[in-house]
């Protein structure tokens, strides 16, 4: 091998690279242009540094990293969905006063220090940011009343919920809603007369009636709920809960997946989507866990019902209240708390429905009415006020578990718990003049034994089975012949007997 050829050799291994680095060829050659360019004073000391910032340099990219288009996060766009939440409401930057029959949100200063006190997983900085958009929903609906319910965990996103109460005569979807069910009417009734000459025969069977939900402002659709994915976001009013949705959530067992608008998947079929679900299981969840002390309310008995129901429905706050010691509330006997939301019976409403009562068009209708009240029994549960101390046992455990606080500080100087043990992640707290109950957790109910679907009920018959129906199985040739010869002799006998008769005569 000649000298020339020796040198291409070597120039051809130097050259070589892997993975897209440069080689060594390309590295030395840097190097050298490098040290006679710069002209470092200490050229064999120097060699290593200037070799060290090659290397670093080779492998940078082009351009600048900082100004590279990457893939927002998800805290970046947590930002700049909640910037519009810390914008001045004034030019000033001072926040105008509160009129006089304006919505006021809970104080979060003093809720904060609460919920630290009482262990509830909710930040400082989280719940600013709810109370911030609490206070924008304020701004946008005329609400009488607004508090933040809880927080219910989804597999994807979160649900942040506000229970809200309009003020009287300005719900504006509700007399949209009234309006959409009677032009819907209106039109049904049309199509039935133009395809009245064309119908096909129809059954003459029809199902029993639903049972009827219960008005806005009353029962489980007292109090009208929005909910949130984020704070800053859109919030999304849930619709009123039908007794067929509470019944259906009684039966199934689901996790949230963040989206309203998902289909719900389980047996028996629910009926209805995510929203639907979810706002069932608010009112199941605030039917069990909304307790207030003895004495913060009472009973309003300048309103007089209808009924004694409607009476015990309407309950206001007791002026006279002057508290009940944190010591005593957190008694384990349970006896100073009180349950002021209405209890679901197994129907699905508040207020028990007779399904079988029919319009009074005479005398004689009302006494029908009156022997089918009769053969009903209508159902009965826990009335409004009623001491938490009566409620079953969850899995020879108490429904409820109460505690101080902190048993380091004086008894006047902590708050009251109470964390329910049916409906885990409910918490409910005192300082014996004020309380607050907050739901976090996953919206679904404490179970001691595993989930398991119900049975599938039996098929039903597709007609009456009897005598008259059921099918005979052939005779034998024997049987035949039998029977042949039995109808003959009774043939012969009867003509016996007439010709005797004959004779007599």
């Amino acid at each position: 091998m000649t000298t020339e050829e020796a040198v291409q050799a070597a120039k051809a291994y130097l050259s070589k690279s892997e993975n897209g680095e440069p080689s060594a060829y390309d590295h030395m050659v840097s190097l050298i242009r490098n040290m006679i360019t710069q002209r470092p004073p200490n050229p064999y000391q120097d060699m290593e540094s200037i070799s060290r910032d090659i290397k670093k340099n080779s492998s940078k990219p082009d351009g600048d990293i900082l100004r590279d288009v990457t893939d927002a996060t998800v805290s970046l766009k947590n930002a700049e969905l909640q910037k519009s939440l810390f914008a001045r409401p004034d030019e000033d930057g001072e926040e105008a006063e509160a009129d006089d029959g304006e919505c006021v949100i809970p104080d979060i200063r003093q809720l904060a220090n609460d919920f630290e006190e009482t262990g509830i997983c909710l930040g400082r900085d989280e719940l600013f940011r709810i109370y911030l958009a609490l206070k924008k929903l304020t701004e946008t609906l005329p609400l009488a009343k607004c508090r933040f319910w809880g927080k219910v965990h989804g597999r994807t996103q979160n649900y942040i919920i506000a229970e809200t109460q309009f003020r009287e005569g300005e719900d504006e979807e509700e007399k949209e809603d009234d309006e959409e069910e009677e032009n819907e009417d209106e039109n049904e009734e049309d199509n039935d007369e133009e395809n009245n000459e064309d119908a096909l025969p129809k059954s003459a069977w029809k199902p029993l009636p639903p049972i009827p939900s219960e008005d806005r402002s009353t029962g489980s659709n007292k109090f009208v709920y929005f909910v949130c994915n984020n704070p800053g976001g859109e919030w999304t009013r849930l619709p009123d809960v039908t007794p067929a949705q509470i019944a259906g959530a009684r039966q199934i067992k689901k996790f949230f997946t963040g989206d309203l608008k998902s289909e719900i998947c389980a047996y028996p079929p629910f009926p209805g989507n995510e929203e639907n679900y979810l706002r069932a299981q608010i009112a199941r969840i605030s039917a069990g866990t909304q307790v207030s002390p003895l004495g913060f309310y009472q009973f309003d008995e300048d309103e007089e019902g209808d009924d004694e129901e409607e009476f015990k429905s309407n309950y206001i706050e007791n002026p006279e209240f002057d508290g009940i010691p944190v010591r005593d509330l957190a008694d384990p006997s349970l006896a100073n708390w009180v349950h002021h939301t209405s209890h679901i019976l197994p129907q699905g409403r508040t207020v028990w429905h007779n399904t079988n009562k029919k319009p009074e068009d005479g005398e004689d209708e009302e006494e029908d009415q009156d022997e089918l009240m009769d053969e009903i029994e209508p159902e009965q549960g826990p009335s409004l006020l009623t001491s938490i101390s009566e409620d079953a046992e969850v899995d020879n455990m108490p429904a409820w578990t109460a505690r101080l606080s902190s048993n380091l500080v004086h008894a006047d100087h902590a708050l009251a718990v109470l964390k329910s043990n049916l409906w885990l992640g409910a918490t409910s707290f005192s300082n014996g003049k004020r309380f607050e109950n907050v739901y976090i957790g996953f919206g679904l109910k404490y179970n001691a034994d595993n989930y398991s679907p119900p049975i599938p009920p039996p098929f039903q018959n597709e007609y009456q089975v009897g005598p008259e129906i059921t099918e005979v199985e052939d005779p034998t040739v024997e049987e035949e012949q039998a029977f042949k010869k039995a109808q003959e002799e009774e043939l012969m006998n009867a003509e016996d007997m007439d010709e005797e008769e004959f004779e007599e005569d």
